[in-house]
């Protein structure tokens, strides 16, 4: 089995084809077989009635008073099982009248039973002293009121003389016949796998420098061609997540970079210049706001790194997304005093949702930071928490300039930025609006963004868990 298994595809395909086959030419020839036989033995039964009614006029009695047959006449020359017929002519109490020489000390069966020949033909099949099969066909018969039965038998020897050569020529075409099939189904299992053939030579081509060939798909129709289709969808995913994961290397490591030239910048300076001990606590604040940056910033790589490889457990459990908005408003009211900015929140405290409440109040975090960033100074952002019939909707809209329609479609990408040296200014390095549609998504919710030249308003659709009354 294990040899088997290590031939060729191709060669197996033809191999089984061709058992198939053999099996099914096989079950053909054992059913023409038992056909053939039953239509000789139907057309034996046939010529025996026929000649048992032939019989029945060749008989006379002798002037002796015995039985006797006219054997020089016969109804169907031309056949040569009426010729090897063997009669038996017996008295209801089975008294043997006639016996022709063909039979000789034979026996046709015995007593005659019940009801056999009367008013019809009885066939059945038996068999001679030395155990030959024969068929067998009686008749009841009165002549000049000498009532007999008239039995009449033939071996069944010639129809199975037939069917051994039938079975013999068929086996002697079975092989040639299979040899045959197996090199039409050898080049029919070749063309049909060639356009396999092509794939897996196009696939060897295809490395992670190459990424953006793809398979040939001949007949988009077919098997070969969904499994092509598959096939070159992976590839397409494959190609994307390689493309994200060269352009979020890149990015990480721009973004590393600028804070940590910061320190180093920073750093070299004070060492060259002699400063006074607040001078030295100016450099050292200034390193420490790069390094919390640079803190920020890996917590932030560190979180969609995790994401990406699916190692975040939530923890799921049921609370009020009212008080979580009114959590994370306390969290910004130092920085909105500063400017002047009004932070307004307002739902229905009875409103509940199950879910990782943690991982929700980062997502919330991130997406009041933006609105708090791109607010003007005096502005205004309101956070509104209400349901639907199966949702959740937080609701957190600005009063910036809004996001041009161009950009809406990107600003959830890692590293995106409309402006990249106002988000610089500001700390930002493009991952929170990525980090909180992740932390939505894991939730099962959406997050979507709406905007106008009045502001933005990001709305996060969650899966309600009840609403208390």
């Amino acid at each position: 089995m294990l040899q088997f298994r290590s031939l060729p595809f191709r060669a197996r395909l033809t191999t089984w084809y061709v058992l198939v086959l053999a099996v099914v030419l096989l079950l053909f020839v054992a059913g023409s077989s038992l056909v053939l036989y039953l239509h000789l033995l139907n057309q034996m039964s046939h010529f025996a009635v026929q000649d048992v009614e032939t019989i029945e006029g060749l008989l006379f009695i002798t002037p002796d008073g015995n039985l006797s047959l006219r054997e020089d006449y016969h109804n169907h020359p031309q056949s040569r099982l009426l010729l090897e017929r063997l009669l038996e002519i017996r008295s209801p109490d089975g008294k043997v009248l006639y016996r022709n020489e063909r039979l000789g000390n034979d026996e046709l069966g015995g007593i005659p039973f019940a009801g056999e020949g009367v008013d019809t033909f009885s066939e059945r099949s038996g068999r001679l002293k030395d155990g030959s099969r024969i068929l067998l066909v009686s008749r009841r018969y009165s002549l000049h009121g000498m009532v007999m039965v008239i039995r009449l038998g033939y071996r069944e020897d010639a129809i199975w003389s037939r069917i051994r050569e039938f079975l013999a020529a068929s086996i002697i075409a079975l092989p040639f016949l299979l040899a045959i099939a197996a090199a039409f189904g050898y080049q029919l299992a070749r063309r049909a796998l060639f356009p396999l053939e092509q794939m897996a030579q196009r696939a060897e081509q295809i490395t992670a420098e190459r990424l953006n060939q793809r398979l040939p798909v001949e007949n988009a129709g077919d098997e070969l061609g969904q499994l092509a289709r598959v096939i070159n969808n992976v590839l397409n995913r494959l190609e994307l997540s390689f493309e994200q994961l060269r352009r979020f290397t890149s990015d990480a490591s721009h973004e590393l970079r600028t804070p940590l030239a910061a320190i180093r910048s920073v750093g070299e300076v004070g060492l060259q210049n002699s400063q006074t001990a607040e001078g030295y606590r100016d450099t050292i604040g200034s390193m420490l706001e790069e390094v919390a940056r640079l803190t920020k910033l890996v917590d932030s790589l560190l979180a969609i790194s995790r994401s990406d490889a699916g190692q975040v457990q939530l923890n799921i459990t049921v609370f009020s997304p009212l008080d979580l908005v009114k959590e994370v408003a306390a969290f910004f009211e130092v920085l909105t005093e500063e400017r002047e900015q009004k932070l307004l929140v307002s739902g229905d405290a009875g409103i509940n949702m199950k879910g990782d409440r943690l991982l929700l109040r980062q997502a919330v975090i991130n997406v009041l930071h933006n609105a708090v960033k791109y607010s003007p100074v005096g502005g205004t952002i309101s956070v509104s928490v209400s349901s639907l019939t199966s949702s959740v909707i937080l609701k957190i809209a600005d009063s910036g300039p809004g996001i041009a329609v161009e950009h809406r479609a990107k600003i959830f990408e890692r590293f995106y930025r409309i402006d990249a040296g106002r988000a610089r200014d500001t700390g930002g390095a493009g991952l929170g609006l990525a980090i909180a549609q992740w932390a939505v998504h894991a939730q099962g919710g959406e997050i979507r963004v709406e905007s106008s030249d009045q502001g933005a308003s990001f709305i996060l659709e969650l899966p309600a868990f009840f609403k208390s009354s």
